[in-house]
């Protein structure tokens, strides 16, 4: 391959990264989705997103430039509707893709429930001692008036409904320490499942609670 095309390749993959980085945003993807409905102004895509109008036209603008989106002007009224291109059969390829992989999850919780006994458990003394050697997250997986109600020291709160949208509050270069209820429960299993799936290092609390 010739230096210019090596060149061209690498720009290509450029806009490509940068549509990508334009789509990796949860709000920016609801609008798409509302958008996808029909043509429709700011003040009812931010009705539909739960967003202030700013903060909806912020999002709507960052899509415009990237050509995801249109836009025209009707009286005071601005409207959108999606730009040209194949973005209605992007948007159903990204849901599909996201389908597949949380059936992949799913399978792998199911499994774990089977087999609870092969997931690498810390009991509280190693625990203890590994938060004295090293950065630990402490993640408490259950609800968020179980955590109110009393929780490990130094605990982050995520309940497992939510750990997949909030992964990011998780920091990838920690090991993470997941606990629940007691040895009957299993969300901390279902936790450390997702995690490792995800290529996060997870290990359960033994007796949890």
């Amino acid at each position: 391959m010739s230096i210019s095309e090596t060149h061209l390749k690498g720009a290509r993959l450029n806009d490509l990264a940068d549509l990508a980085k334009t789509l990796g945003n949860s709000h920016r993807l609801l609008l798409l989705e509302h958008i996808g409905g029909g043509e429709k102004t700011v003040e009812a895509l931010s009705d539909l997103a739960g967003l202030s109008v700013a903060n909806a036209s912020q999002h709507l603008q960052q899509l415009k430039r990237s050509g995801f989106v249109q836009s025209r002007r009707e009286g005071k009224n601005v409207l959108y509707r999606l730009g040209g291109g194949p973005i209605a059969a992007l948007l159903a390829a990204l849901r599909a893709c996201a389908e597949h992989n949380r059936s992949e999850i799913r399978e792998l919780i199911s499994d774990s429930l089977w087999q609870q006994d092969k997931l690498e458990a810390i009991s509280r003394e190693e625990l203890l001692q590994r938060m004295q050697e090293t950065e630990i997250v402490l993640l408490d997986v259950r609800s968020e008036s179980e955590y109110a109600a009393g929780h490990l020291p130094g605990a982050v709160n995520i309940p497992l409904d939510e750990l997949e949208l909030r992964l990011a509050e998780v920091p990838r270069d920690q090991e993470v320490v997941a606990y629940c209820r007691g040895n009957y429960c299993a969300l901390s299993g279902k936790a450390v499942t997702i995690l490792r799936a995800l290529g996060r290092n997870a290990r359960q609390l033994r007796g949890g609670m």
